[in-house]
């Protein structure tokens, strides 16, 4: 029986199959129209039927899709009274500074369709107004009646800290619309923050409905072609989930494929025995950068999509529009930028040969010499470096410079646009990229991964084999997780610590009982995180905790652990002789470990050490080694590139 990932992209489909037969690995252009149909195609591709799969993963932009092109379902918001504007408020920052244009991302659903609640519950959980449901039926049916909304968000004012009024609420909208689909905030997030929960709310409720329908077309596809293995999707915490169960949680299917690629990078460095990298993604649309400690990802629940705030633990990535078919363009000041529009899969850079004709960074690195021309890509798709060459000419024109310097200058913007956001996801959270080992992914990831790491001044680069079908493999190494979080406020004074202990064990135990439910059994292991902050500030910082150590937790480890992780961030110490600390929140994560998965590494690439300048060939990608570079395999198939 096989083990089978495909992660649908922005541009190409990747298989990775392993089973008796060893490792196959295929990729085919992506469907945007219809994505389920290229991971059909990438099955065909690979000779897999699906009767032969015993275990099949997924990744796809479906739901993250769903939200940049408003195409996800019309919905009624139900808050509490007073609270009707939550989302066009918003919070005052600005995503462009400078920008005197600049207007707030729009919400997912019109003012129109926001119906106030008359009821108040309190921060501590006790009610200031009832709510009284008879009285409110009218007015509820005659707006539902008039909207016809195709699902129900519910999201009163601190139902985190009760959840009666919407669950009286959501029985009262089951009674006047039977069978709409209802979403209620505090089984979506119990986190405080009406803004970011309300937020999250109407994204879980938006994207349900496309989710749950592009999941049953696969499954019904699957089980037509005899498949009756086991079928989960990728989370955007980097853990899998049974289908059945994603599709009554499709919010956390946000970004699933960036999060598989993390992974698979995890996984396959960690085989050399690294476990400190910055992993480095890059695709046909964008590029993607994600910090790994001791082998483990950190997460964020400060996440957005579209601009949205999503208050759900997600992989700590951050995204720009750097990928391999991101537009070289000249703004209105006559400067040269690169992205992030993109030419996507349809019809891609120019050298694919499919009638684009936008200078793109793939069309770059094919005039420069770094992708051949006349290699073939996924697809049949030959590189046409005259085609190239006649996208960038009329731009060249413009600026006066040879196409060959201006290819040059466009990867070389593209390199800053990343190293950017490397400093995002390093320096920015106090940690040191010299000290972490870059790891590039995806198509274009190793043709650029030595010129990031000498901007920040790095000098090891480990390309793992089948880097440009690595998410696939992510989406195999990936274990099966579960996360829940809770706002608890908990001052750190005397049995603070007997109440964590408390809280984290009654989230623990939650999960537990959802991993029986799903069918999921095995030696699990936990992860433990804190949202602290002085009494009296604002926002938080997060504290992981070791979970070994909890049943000798204090409070003086507390402060000690919220001291460190503030003196990372600050570069100095917390006062916490003189100031009180509390914790907030808390997050609780259970995973159930992929421990017997082989790694990518099959037929050696290079026989010795090969010094720079020089291209290697990848079934998948291209690895550029520039002058000063020497590239060497060790014995688990991962090419390590070291600078003098």
């Amino acid at each position: 029986m096989l083990t089978v990932g495909i992660e649908i992209g922005g541009t190409f489909t990747d298989l990775v199959c392993l089973g008796p037969g060893g490792l196959r690995i295929a990729k085919v252009p992506s469907t945007p129209l219809q994505p389920d149909a290229a991971a059909f195609d990438a099955l065909r591709a690979a000779g897999i039927a699906a009767a032969a799969m015993d275990d099949f993963a997924h990744g796809s932009t479906v739901a993250t899709n769903a939200v940049l092109e408003r195409k996800g379902a019309r919905l009624a918001l139900l808050v509490t009274a007073g609270f009707r504007d939550v989302l066009l408020l918003g919070r005052q920052d600005r995503h462009e500074l400078f920008n005197l244009r600049y207007r707030k991302p729009r919400p997912l659903l019109p003012r129109e369709d926001v119906l106030e609640v008359p009821e108040r519950v309190l921060a501590d959980g006790s009610a200031l107004a009832p709510f009284d449901a008879a009285s409110f039926e009218p007015v509820l049916r005659g707006f539902l009646t008039r909207g016809g909304h195709g699902g129900v968000a519910i999201c009163l004012l601190n139902s985190f800290a009760d959840p009666a009024h919407e669950q009286a609420l959501a029985a009262l909208v089951q009674r006047v619309a039977p069978g709409v689909t209802i979403t209620c905030s505090h089984e979506v997030t119990r986190e405080f923050r009406e803004y970011e929960r309300a937020s999250t709310t109407v994204m879980s409720a938006y994207v349900q409905p496309v989710v749950d329908a592009y999941l049953g077309r696969m499954e019904r596809r699957l089980a037509e072609e005899g498949f009756a293995g086991r079928f989960s999707v990728m989370q955007s915490n980097g853990g899998r989930l049974p289908a059945a169960a994603m599709r009554r949680s499709a919010v956390t299917a946000l970004l699933s494929g960036p999060a598989a690629g993390v992974m698979g990078a995890v996984r396959q460095a960690g085989l050399s025995g690294v476990r400190d990298i910055i992993t480095l993604d890059i695709g046909g649309t964008s590029a993607d950068v994600c910090l790994i400690r001791d082998g483990q990802p950190d997460l964020t629940k400060d996440s957005q999509v579209g601009g949205l705030p999503v208050q759900l633990p997600m992989l700590d990535i951050t995204t720009v529009g750097a990928g391999g078919g991101s537009i070289a363009w000249v703004d209105e000041g006559g400067l040269l930028r690169v992205g992030p529009r993109s030419a996507g899969a349809d019809p891609g850079p120019a050298c694919y040969g499919r009638g684009g004709t936008a200078p793109t960074l793939t069309d770059a690195q094919v005039i420069c010499g770094r992708i051949p021309a006349g290699k073939t890509l996924a697809g049949g798709l030959v590189m046409d470096e005259g085609a190239a060459r006649a996208a960038f000419e009329p731009l060249a024109g413009q600026l006066g410079l040879p196409v060959e310097a201006l290819a040059e200058s466009v990867v070389r913007i593209a390199v800053a646009n990343v190293v950017a956001a490397v400093r995002l996801v390093s320096t920015r959270r106090g940690r040191d990229p010299r000290e972490h080992v870059l790891v590039p992914f995806g198509g274009a990831g190793p043709l650029h991964a030595a010129a990031v790491a000498e901007e920040l001044a790095m000098t090891r680069v480990l390309v793992p084999p089948g880097a440009g079908v690595l998410s696939a493999y992510g989406l195999l190494a990936a274990d099966h997780s579960l996360y829940d979080s809770v706002t608890r406020r908990i001052v750190l004074r005397e049995g603070a610590a007997a109440t964590l202990r408390a809280a984290i064990e009654e989230l623990r135990s939650g999960l537990a009982a959802r991993f029986a439910a799903l069918g999921l059994a095995g030696e699990m292991r936990m992860d433990v995180a804190l949202e602290m902050r002085f009494v009296g500030q604002a926002f938080e910082i997060p504290v992981a905790l070791d979970p070994a150590a909890l049943p000798a937790l204090d409070e003086a480890a507390l402060l000690a652990s919220f001291s460190e992780a503030h003196a990372r961030i600050y570069r100095q110490p917390a006062d916490t002789a003189r100031r009180a600390v509390e914790i907030v929140s808390l997050r609780v994560g259970l995973h159930l470990p992929r421990a017997d998965l082989p790694g990518l590494g099959g037929a050696r690439r290079l026989p010795a050490p090969v010094a720079g300048p020089a291209l290697i060939a990848d079934s998948t990608a291209s690895i550029w080694v520039p002058p000063g570079w020497r590239a060497e395999e060790d014995a688990a198939g991962n090419l390590l590139l070291t600078r003098a």
